[in-house]
């Protein structure tokens, strides 16, 4: 038994050691605190529709709902929007003349720039409703920017070696403020399509061993001026 126990006993220690070196799992339900002061404050994004209504008119879209339009069309671009959806009314006293509206508006949208895969049309009831307009939008990020303030500790308080309850909030809601597209914090933007006509020439200039980078820009160059004594 005894020899059995020398042979078991460095297995046992080492099992112990292994034991004691792990860290213990966290409790389910259980709150842990944030990596860094910063993280508390972090800004959210939620999704929020951007939509105008467009009033109903048989002739096509008119001056005024252009503009709204193309303007529309630029808070998509900017904000990467994706799907822009037409809704139309279905069942109102104007049935033919919401067909020939929504065509108005999908042939306005594709002459400023918007692939036709990214233009969805859909109908709502409308009840029998007169004057149902056209509700034309697509879906964006906002940011919501923390709240600094509400509370406050005693800053002269450093025994606990801790920070302030507000440490990092006006950072990050100054952060979020200045995002111009909030969707970047909620996703990574796509790619941009790769240059195949300057890779191909980036390549043939590294099979010849020449020089690759583009051409020193003679404005760009400058040189540090002499101090005055």
């Amino acid at each position: 038994m005894s020899k059995t126990l020398r042979h078991l006993m460095p297995l046992l220690l080492a099992a112990a050691v292994t034991a004691c070196a792990s860290a213990p799992s966290p409790r389910e339900g259980a709150v842990t605190d944030p990596p860094t002061p910063l993280d508390q404050f972090r800004a959210q994004v939620v999704p929020q529709a951007d939509q105008i209504r467009l009033a109903i008119h048989a002739q096509g879209i008119s001056g005024p709902q252009a503009d709204a339009l193309a303007s529309l069309v630029q808070a998509w671009r900017t904000h990467d929007g994706g799907v822009i959806r037409l809704q139309a009314p279905v069942g109102g006293a104007e049935s033919a003349a919401a067909y020939r509206m929504g065509e108005s508006v999908r042939a306005f949208l594709v002459s400023q720039g918007v692939p036709q895969t990214d233009i969805q049309v859909a109908g709502y009831d409308a009840a029998g409703q007169a004057g149902a307009p056209m509700v034309v939008g697509y879906e964006r990020y906002v940011a919501q920017i923390p709240r600094c303030g509400q509370s406050w500790d005693n800053l002269t308080s450093t025994s606990a070696n801790q920070v302030s309850a507000n440490f990092g909030c006006t950072v990050n809601a100054n952060f979020a403020a200045q995002l111009a597209n909030p969707a970047d914090l909620a996703r990574p933007r796509d790619f941009d399509p790769s240059d195949a006509g300057r890779r191909a020439e980036v390549l043939a200039k590294y099979r010849l061993g020449e020089l690759t980078s583009t051409e020193a820009d003679e404005q760009a160059k400058g040189a540090l001026s002499q101090g005055v004594q």
